[in-house]
């Protein structure tokens, strides 16, 4: 982390080098991200954002992302998720430069040099700023767990092997887990 007596903002982000090392604004730190993810992170990303998109698209409910894309959650707090669903009703946070405000649904891919931070404060930040649903795919025990931010954000459902995989963001979205880690 990138550490100063003061907090950064989002005019201090927008001001790095687009081609220098990516950084995250979290709480006013700007966080340098890790060399690029694993070959089985980014299959796993692609598989599940394929899977997403198809579906959103199919019922026209929405916007499908993925990193590298910002996204706006304050002035102190600007995150890259691997994944994210941004619903009809909250489209106009989806802007040329990123999204601006919480998407309904973001969903990171767990790497060893991110985990901390993905269960930890992107997290917190997620639920403070009003992501409703954030899944967390575990490529090492080929898990898939939701928290339900709005009504129960302590109590995970996580899901493997034969597992069917369903969320009530998303009516009808249905993953069976061991044939997502199967295809990517």
């Amino acid at each position: 982390m990138v550490r100063a007596d003061v907090e950064f903002t989002v005019d201090d982000y927008r001001s790095l080098p687009e081609t220098g090392p990516r950084h995250q604004l979290i709480e006013g730190e700007l966080v340098r991200t890790t060399p690029a993810p694993s070959r089985r992170h980014q299959d796993l990303v692609w598989e599940l954002g394929g899977r997403l998109r198809g579906f959103v698209r199919g019922g026209a409910l929405g916007y499908v992302g993925g990193s590298p894309l910002d996204v706006y959650l304050s002035q102190h707090d600007v995150l890259q998720p691997d994944l994210l669903f941004v619903s009809s009703a909250r489209l106009e946070r989806v802007a040329h430069d990123g999204v601006h405000g919480a998407p309904d649904l973001v969903i990171e891919v767990l790497s060893p040099g991110t985990r901390h931070l993905d269960l930890g404060a992107k997290k917190r930040l997620y639920a403070r700023h009003g992501v409703r649903e954030y899944w967390v795919v575990d490529p090492q025990d080929e898990t898939l767990t939701c928290y339900d931010l709005e009504r129960a954000p302590d109590e995970p459902r996580t899901h493997a092997g034969a597992a069917r995989f369903t969320s009530a963001l998303l009516p009808g979205f249905e993953l069976v887990v061991e044939e997502l880690f199967r295809a990517a």
